[in-house]
């Protein structure tokens, strides 16, 4: 079972990871996209999150794109899994042209 983070090591995460931020426990991160980019951008996440096997709570509205991530094996706590995952959905986004928004 993966060990929640510290609030130490959420915050040196964070620090690492811009646009994303801590929500009542879940770690979220918004990005906008080009509306026409949004269907690849979820494709790539999803392809990403199944390799991992590690999904987010995603939410589309027009052109923003939304993630939310906890850790179910760790009682929907912040886990590197999470961290992990973040850093990768940037990386795509960035990818994919999408900026994150706050």
């Amino acid at each position: 079972m993966p060990a929640p983070l510290t609030g130490a090591e959420l915050a040196a995460a964070l620090a690492t990871l811009p646009g994303w931020w801590d929500e009542d426990g879940s770690l979220v991160a918004s990005y906008r996209s080009d509306r026409a980019g949004v269907p690849a951008l979820y494709a790539a996440v999803a392809g990403a999150e199944d390799a991992a096997n590690h999904h987010a709570r995603v939410t589309i509205l027009y052109d923003t794109v939304t993630f939310q991530l906890t850790t179910h094996d760790a009682g929907d706590l912040i886990t590197a899994r999470d961290t992990a995952a973040a850093a990768a959905i940037a990386s795509l986004a960035a990818e994919h042209g999408a900026v994150p928004i706050a």
